[in-house]
């Protein structure tokens, strides 16, 4: 067999001897900057702060986003402060403070806060209007003096509260996107899966819906470079509230 010329030897022995005498650190990796955002879901029976944590790494202009941590408030839902709502901001000071400790001081101007408010604050809107704005507007005050970028408090709507619930089961899920063996993001093409959501006085079934059939009611979404039609079927009077009546009921015949 024809042998390789000497300096062709020496040529690629000098090159692997450098390759292992190059450090890993002398090629240095900018790391992704990690983004910060808190989410108030404030509800019934009592409000949670939640962290999330992003990165510069979308998909379909879309964030991959992460909840991180999570503190539940001590004390009741904030729609039990509709005759104190100068109380209400006190409730939040516990969980507040512990946000500003989690994340880091540089990013705390940069982190957006969101407030939604959801079943019982609906209620308190129909029947006592007054009094709810008076809550949103101490809420508001609370979440404004926080160091935090305060992007809102409101309360949101049966749909869109559905809506949302459907996209949070269908992102741990991976149903709108997925890591491929090289750990990149690629869209998944397994469908959407629908959510029956269970409460007290009613039950929700929440599902994506083909765009000939999207109801007038229901909620459009954008995400990861798709648009989905969400509709959310309600059956009042089906919820535990009712079971627990039926089974007491039964048990007394």
């Amino acid at each position: 067999r024809e042998l390789l010329p000497p300096w062709l030897v020496i040529v690629g022995g000098l090159t692997g001897i450098m390759l292992l005498c190059i450090s890993t650190k002398d090629v240095p990796i900018a790391p992704l900057r990690t983004k910060y955002g808190i989410v108030l879901d404030a509800g019934p029976s009592h409000t949670i702060l939640f962290i999330y944590q992003w990165t510069t790494t979308n998909a379909s202009k879309t964030g991959v986003i992460r909840e991180c941590r999570s503190c539940p408030e001590q004390g009741p839902g904030v729609s039990n402060y509709a005759y104190s709502p100068q109380k209400v901001g006190k409730s939040l000071e516990l969980c507040l403070n512990w946000a500003w400790k989690e994340i880091p001081a540089e990013q705390h101007s940069q982190t957006p806060i969101y407030l939604g408010a959801t079943a019982s604050m609906r209620q308190l809107n129909l029947t006592h209007p007054t009094l709810s704005d008076g809550l949103l507007a101490a809420l508001t005050v609370a979440l404004k003096s926080s160091p935090f970028d305060f992007q809102g408090a409101q309360i949101l709507s049966s749909p869109d509260e559905e809506a949302f619930n459907w996209v949070a089961v269908n992102y741990v899920l991976e149903n709108f996107f997925k890591y491929d063996w090289r750990g990149q993001l690629v869209p998944c093409r397994k469908g959407m899966a629908g959510v029956l959501s269970v409460g007290e006085t009613s039950t929700q079934l929440t599902s994506k819906v083909e765009e000939n059939q999207a109801p007038r009611e229901g909620v459009r979404l954008q995400l990861y470079g798709q648009t989905h039609n969400v509709y959310t079927h309600r059956c009042p009077c089906h919820g535990t509230a009712q079971l627990r009546s039926r089974l007491l009921s039964r048990l007394i015949q």
